[in-house]
């Protein structure tokens, strides 16, 4: 059986920026490195934690991209729902269909 690479985003309050880097470049059995930008969250479902958040109408948030086989993705987010419990860490994976690097 072969696995799917995938491309695993996850997007996070800014305050767990660090906490997170560290976690995700902790997990080097399953992680050979990431992606990540800053964010500004909208929605009815996005918290605005502070004060300049609900002034600025958005949610200062973090995106982290991970491409990986799907075998390991479902184990990253295994640890990653241990570790981050109750931090409402939003998730999706998606195929990809070539990954390389250009020389």
């Amino acid at each position: 059986m072969t696995s799917q690479a995938l491309c695993l985003t996850l997007i996070a309050p800014r305050e767990l920026r660090d906490e997170l880097f560290d976690f995700i470049s902790e997990q080097t059995d399953l992680v050979s490195g990431f992606t990540a930008s800053d964010a500004a969250g909208h929605g009815a479902r996005v918290r605005l934690r502070t004060t300049a958040e609900r002034v600025k109408g958005h949610a200062d948030e973090i995106v982290v991209r991970i491409v990986l086989q799907e075998t390991d993705s479902e184990r990253l987010l295994e640890r990653l729902r241990s570790a981050f419990a109750g931090t409402k860490l939003v998730y999706w994976a998606m195929p990809v269909t070539s990954f390389g690097v250009i020389d």
